[in-house]
C-alpha cells in the first residue's frame, strides 16, 4: 500500500536534513555563539567592515557595540 513508502522516505529526508543542520551548528560553535554573516552587496560588506573595526579583537563576530567606538 502507500504506507510502504514512509520508512524509505523519512530516511532519505533525514539524510537530507543532517547535512543543513550540521553546518549552522558548526557555523554557530566556529563563530562565538553567532551564524555565519555572508555579505552579497556592497553596503554588507562595508557593514561588516565596520564590525569588524568596532570590535576589539578585529572579527567581525565579536562586536560589543557602542562602548568601543572612541
Amino acid at each position: 500500500m502507500w504506507y510502504e513508502i514512509l520508512p524509505g522516505l523519512s530516511l532519505m529526508a533525514v539524510c537530507l536534513i543532517i547535512p543543513g543542520l550540521s553546518t549552522i551548528y558548526l557555523h554557530r560553535w566556529t563563530n562565538g555563539g553567532k551564524e555565519k554573516r555572508t555579505a552579497r552587496l556592497p553596503y554588507h560588506w562595508s557593514l561588516l567592515e565596520r564590525d569588524r573595526r568596532v570590535s576589539d579583537c578585529k572579527t567581525y563576530f565579536k562586536s560589543k557595540g557602542l562602548e568601543n567606538i572612541d
